[in-house]
């Protein structure tokens, strides 16, 4: 067999390149980078048809300029770390349509060689080609909501790590302060470590700062406190409680910027009056853990018209979180199917000659999919329909799938209340087997039928059985 050289497949990929049918002729392609910026237009729009650029501000307004300039009108781009983001903006910003592609969907065509110059061709050609599909990203205002939301959930996994330092340093020092209480960040755990930290060594009187709900007794408590409280310990654990504190205010603080921000929103909206259904009140959640020091629950209903906290598992944080990772409007995905493609909770199989060959999993990293993962892992012990969904799939498939598939049921649901508006209606857990059961029967029914036999209730001929009368096969 004849091995084809390096030049000849350079000239094969230029060749394939050539061969593909141009649909959208303004399209050009930026390569992006952390110190620089390739940006390639289509052929005879102007001298240079691949410029560089730089990073900076004044260096992206040119690029816009550019593309002005050369009559372009949509862009493609990898979404290249957070490099992209100052680019897209000020994109957008000109008025242009900008497609933020995955990175693993561009690949350059084999014996190529791989440089800056080469993928931001490669991008325009896909672009201008029409292969190129653009990643999800909300509105300017959802994506305002979005980072609020993201940094605090970055504040929480700070506090978290704070909180890993304190019981390190205790451990250290031999105070088994996480045994005496059960949350060492509450109110009789503060209360000890600042009192430990204020010089208090007597393990009766730390013992006597618990409140009176701490299920061990004083005795027990004092047991345990009894230390080793060594300087370099008392120091990181100092250390780690200021940053914990400040941590907390932070967080605090951005839930008062998060609030704010929704009733700007409500504003715009014209709903800032609007009240909550007394059917909802009902419904309220007690604030537990880092929960938001205000109420989730009216200020999303101002904002969609529906309660999404009725959905079973979601709670109101979960229903923010969905909120600002989604948007509100449920266009850009034609169907519910899309949308649950689109948050990896479908299945991807392999299929070769008409049969399935195996099913694998995108490596993906969804948000979305992710909450409604966490939500379906709450519906063990629901009453609802998705809790006898999910524990039906639990013991048939296991727990892993078992979640994906509830997440699934989730997100459907989720689809139809944010595009058509409407409320959610609980279907009951009761409900949700007997229909199970009646869609058996049918099912074994149409079976019977195929192998030539006849299903029919035990003792009787009606042919429309009761679902509490036991069948029996009879032959055609």
């Amino acid at each position: 067999m004849k091995r084809c050289s390096r030049k000849d497949a350079g000239a094969n990929a230029r060749r394939t390149e050539s061969q593909f049918e141009v649909l959208h002729p303004d399209a050009a392609g930026i390569d992006v980078g952390g110190s620089e910026m390739w940006v390639a237009v289509p052929e005879g729009r102007s001298e240079l048809s691949v410029r560089q650029f730089g990073t900076d501000t004044v260096e992206l307004e040119a690029i816009a300029a550019w593309l002005k300039h050369c009559a372009v009108t949509t862009v493609a781009m990898e979404s290249t770390g957070v490099y992209w983001i100052a680019l897209f903006q000020v994109l957008e910003n000109h008025g242009l349509e900008v497609y933020l592609v995955n990175a693993r969907h561009v690949k350059n065509v084999p014996g190529r060689r791989k440089t800056d110059r080469l993928d931001c061709r490669w991008l325009q050609k896909l672009h201008a080609s029409g292969l190129l599909s653009a990643s999800f990203r909300p509105p300017a205002e959802i994506c305002r909501l979005r980072s609020y939301l993201r940094h605090r959930g970055n504040l929480i996994r700070a506090m978290s790590k704070q909180v890993q330092y304190m019981q390190k340093a205790l451990r250290e020092m031999n105070v088994l302060l996480d045994q005496a209480v059960s949350d060492v960040t509450g109110l009789s755990g503060m209360r000890i470590m600042d009192a430990i930290l204020g010089g208090e060594r007597d393990p009766k009187r730390l013992a006597a700062l618990a409140d009176r709900r701490v299920k061990k007794s004083a005795e027990q408590i004092a047991r345990m406190l009894q230390g080793d409280y060594r300087a370099e310990h008392l120091f990181v654990l100092h250390q780690a409680l200021e940053s914990y504190r400040f941590f907390q205010n932070q967080l605090q603080n951005c839930d008062r910027q998060v609030e704010q921000y929704l009733v700007e929103l409500e504003r715009v909206a014209g709903r800032q009056n609007v009240p909550l259904p007394e059917a909802g009140l009902t419904g309220r959640e007690k604030r537990r853990g880092h929960a938001p020091d205000y109420e989730v629950q009216e200020h999303l209903y101002r904002l969609l018209g529906i309660d999404l906290t009725r959905i079973p598992g979601i709670a109101a944080a979960t229903a923010q979180a969905l909120v600002s990772e989604t948007g509100i409007d449920m266009d850009r995905w034609p169907t519910a199917k899309h949308f649950a493609s689109w948050l990896d909770l479908c299945p991807l199989p392999k299929v070769s000659g008409g049969q399935v060959i195996g099913n694998t999993r995108r490596h993906a990293q969804n948000r979305a999919g992710q909450l409604f993962r966490q939500a379906a892992s709450t519906l063990y012990r629901s009453p609802s329909w998705l809790g006898a969904f999910f524990r039906r799939m639990k013991a048939r498939l296991g727990g892993n799938s078992a979640t994906k598939a509830a997440a699934h049921k989730l997100a459907l649901v989720y689809y139809h209340m944010m595009e058509t508006r409407t409320e959610y209606r609980e279907l009951g857990g009761a409900e949700y087997e007997e229909r199970f059961r009646l869609r058996q029967i049918r099912n074994l029914q149409r079976r019977a039928g195929q192998l030539g036999f006849e299903l029919r209730p035990q003792g009787t001929c009606d042919p429309n059985p009761r679902p509490d009368v036991p069948l029996v096969a009879v032959t055609a």
